[in-house]
Order: structure tokens, then C-alpha cells, then sequence
């Protein structure tokens, strides 16, 4: 066999024997707000093993296995934990420790999105350098801020092919659909946040069916009993004083065009969810609704989402402030005055990025209205948003912990400009 095939061939080696787990290197316990409105405390344990044991307020709760466990070789050879709780609850603990439980009144949130490590054809990132992928350290810095909620927008699975031979920077990274690569691109470098407050999860176009969608699933998807991948998943309503928070999963949406019957089927969801909004609503879904394309190759002008547009179009109701979203990998936003929801995009999580390619400005027109007033960051980061009388200031943040941006949200009014250097 030649040098450089051997070499190949021992690189993957490893990663045929299959994602087996091993006890050390499962995540802690974490807690997630699902679609029922209650909470779930989920943990990932050995087959086999036994549950791990949580109290609420001094009660011990039951505790339920979500799916099965695959064979040892198999992609997924772990037992995911669930035991359901009241949000109401001011005490958690799971075998003794401590869990977050979730605040009477949100003030601070954390919010991250598109955060995974890209390995995909050509387009590599070194997954073992910090620098190139600083989702590990965005974790940590957020997790010192003390937040009452996270919330990810979307896209956590993103080690789709095998790192390149002579790629240092990514090597010995698992890719595929399976528990090795949820634990490298997600949980081992969220550990800090996990652990620092719930968290409301939005599925992203890299969890569906042929991407990430079947450890989506298994690990986090928050309807209770939804276990095997489907394309779509029905839309909620969180209601966290003071927050309103409508979830849609807009993760199969085209973005360049408005498939008829996807069309018809996200109708039908916006329709049931918009219904009846509480005053100052938010809508969380993946892919932004009126925003600008990015990213090598777009053609300018191109906006997005071209589905969701069209599904949602007459729908939006005057109680709904904003659409939060990720998608794009840069931090944006977009105010169109009274007329329609801001959009804000907080995208710049961890995947590689490059400059933004499409300078944004007001008054272009994103599906028949005019922008008022925008505000892009192309840097990695995270936002930290806090409530304060009659909306909430919004903070973006670097790697290294600068402040890049402030923000300013009321109703539909969105304004960020640069901090003060």
C-alpha cells in the first residue's frame, strides 16, 4: 500500500469501529424548556445503566428513557434520560448536584446560534484550534454572565465528512449523523452553559433528516415524544414572564424559492401559532424571515427566506416585536419601522465566516417593504440580551470578551451601533 493511502487509512481507522461511548466522556445533565410548556431535566448515560436520580423541591421525580440504544458499533449507543418538570420549580438536582432551574422573571439572556465545527467537502475548519473555532470559549464567556435563559437559534451538527488527510487542524475530528460528533461539535464545548441556565432550542437546517436530524431527536428535540426524525415538527408558545416566545420549525424552508406545498404546510402551522399572540411576542425560528443572503456566490440582492415569506404573508399579527433567527453567520439586524417585526440575526457562534459580501443599507426593499435601519458584525461572538423598562438593551460580544455592539429594543424598534473603542 502506498505512504500517503496508509497514512489515510490509519487516520480513519478509528472512526470505523463505530462512535462507541464511553463513560467519561458523557455530558452532564442539562435542563430544556419543551413543547408542552414544562421543563425536561435530560442526561446521557452508558446502556443499560440506571437513570440518574432527580428531585424537585425535595420530590423525587420519575424519570423516563427517550428512544433505545443502538448496538456498541451503532451511531448512537447511549441512553438519553428524561424526567419531566414544572417550571415552577425552585429546586433541581440530579444524583445530588445542583441543575439550573428557571428564574420567575427573565431579565438576561443569552443568546448563540450556529455554533457547530464545518467539515464538508472542501470547505474545512480546524475543529482542534480554539482560535478557528472559539465555540468552546463563547460557551464559557457566556456562562460568566449569568443568564436566566439561553436560547440557540439553530444549527449545532456541522462534521458532515471526514477532515482531510493532511489537515493537522481537524484531525482525528468523527463526522456523520452520530453520538461522536454530538459530543464534539455540541455538548463537550457547551458544558459551561449547560450548566448555567435552561435553555430553549431551535432546530437549524443542519439537523434535518440527511444532516444531524437523527441526533437531533434523539438528544434534544423538545416535543416529548418525538424520537424518529421527521421533516417538520408542530410550532409552540413559551410563556416566560415577560416573555412570549412563539418557536417554529422553519429548518426544511427554501430559501431561494416558496415550494407550494411546503408553502401550504407552514401556512396552516403560522396560522394556529399566530392565532393569539400575547403583546410583545417573539418569533424563534432557524432561518430569518426578511433578511439579507450571505456568503460567497449569492447574488446580490438575494434575501431570504423565500418559503417563510410567503407562509407567513398577511399572517403577522401587530403583537408580534421581533423575529429572532440564525442562518447567516454574522450579527444583524433589521428594522422596518412600525409596519413589521424587526428581525435580529445572531449567527456568529462558531462556523467559520468571511466578510459580509452584501453591504446592507436602508431602503432596500426585503419582500415589499423598505428597511429602515440595519446594523451588521461579521465577528464571532455571542449576544446578551437584558430586560430593562418597556424592552430590553441587547450586548454583542467577541472571543475575547469585547463589547462590539449595543442594541436597543422596543416593540419594533431595533438600534445597534458599534461601542465606543
Amino acid at each position: 500500500m502506498p505512504v500517503p493511502q496508509l497514512i489515510r487509512w490509519l487516520a480513519i481507522l478509528p472512526l470505523l469501529a463505530g462512535p462507541q461511548a464511553h463513560a467519561a466522556d458523557l455530558p452532564g445533565p442539562w435542563v430544556e424548556l419543551t413543547s408542552d410548556g414544562g421543563l425536561d431535566v435530560r442526561a446521557v448515560t452508558m446502556p443499560g445503566g440506571v437513570c440518574p436520580k432527580v428531585m424537585a423541591d425535595g420530590a423525587m421525580l420519575p424519570a423516563a428513557p427517550r428512544g433505545t440504544p443502538d448496538q456498541p458499533n451503532g451511531p448512537y449507543p447511549v441512553q438519553v434520560c428524561i424526567v419531566h418538570a414544572a417550571t415552577t420549580a425552585r429546586s433541581l438536582t440530579v444524583d445530588g448536584v445542583p441543575v439550573p432551574t428557571l428564574s420567575s422573571t427573565i431579565r438576561r439572556i443569552v443568546v448563540i446560534g450556529d455554533t457547530g465545527c464545518r467539515l464538508k467537502g472542501d470547505d474545512v475548519q480546524d475543529c482542534n484550534d480554539p482560535v478557528k473555532w472559539p465555540f468552546a470559549t463563547i460557551s464559557r464567556l457566556a456562562a460568566a454572565r449569568h443568564p436566566d435563559l439561553v436560547i440557540h437559534v439553530g444549527d449545532y451538527h456541522y462534521r458532515e465528512s471526514a477532515c482531510p488527510a493532511d489537515r493537522a487542524g481537524c484531525a482525528g475530528s468523527p463526522y456523520g449523523d452520530n453520538w461522536a460528533v454530538w459530543q464534539k461539535d455540541f455538548f463537550s464545548p457547551a458544558a459551561p452553559l449547560l450548566a448555567a441556565a435552561p435553555w430553549v432550542l431551535v432546530r437549524g437546517n443542519h439537523e434535518l433528516c440527511n444532516r444531524g436530524g437523527h441526533g437531533w431527536f434523539r438528544l434534544l428535540d423538545p416535543h416529548p415524544d418525538a424520537v424518529e426524525c421527521t421533516a417538520t415538527t408542530p410550532p409552540y408558545a413559551l410563556h416566560l414572564y415577560p416573555l412570549n416566545l412563539l418557536i417554529f420549525d422553519g429548518a426544511d424552508a427554501d430559501d431561494d424559492t416558496a415550494d407550494p406545498g411546503k408553502v401550504a404546510l407552514y401556512r396552516g402551522q403560522l396560522q394556529s401559532l399566530l392565532a393569539e399572540v400575547p403583546a410583545h411576542a417573539w418569533l424563534l425560528t432557524h432561518r430569518p424571515v426578511w433578511a439579507v443572503a450571505e456568503g460567497e456566490g449569492t447574488p446580490q440582492g438575494a434575501t431570504l427566506n423565500g418559503t417563510e415569506q410567503a407562509a407567513i404573508r398577511d399572517l403577522v399579527p401587530p403583537e408580534l416585536d421581533m423575529v429572532l433567527s440564525g442562518h447567516v453567520h454574522d450579527f444583524t439586524s433589521y428594522e422596518f419601522g412600525p409596519g413589521r417585526p424587526a428581525q435580529l440575526v445572531v449567527g456568529e457562534g462558531g462556523h467559520t465566516h468571511a466578510a459580509i459580501v452584501q453591504p446592507i443599507s436602508p431602503g432596500i426593499t426585503i419582500d415589499g417593504m423598505k428597511l429602515r435601519r440595519t446594523f451588521a458584525i461579521p465577528d464571532y461572538g455571542y449576544v446578551v440580551l437584558h430586560r430593562v423598562d418597556q424592552g430590553w438593551t441587547g450586548t454583542v460580544y467577541s472571543v475575547t470578551d469585547q463589547v462590539l455592539a449595543r442594541c436597543r429594543l422596543r416593540g419594533r424598534e431595533v438600534s445597534c451601533h458599534p461601542a465606543a473603542r
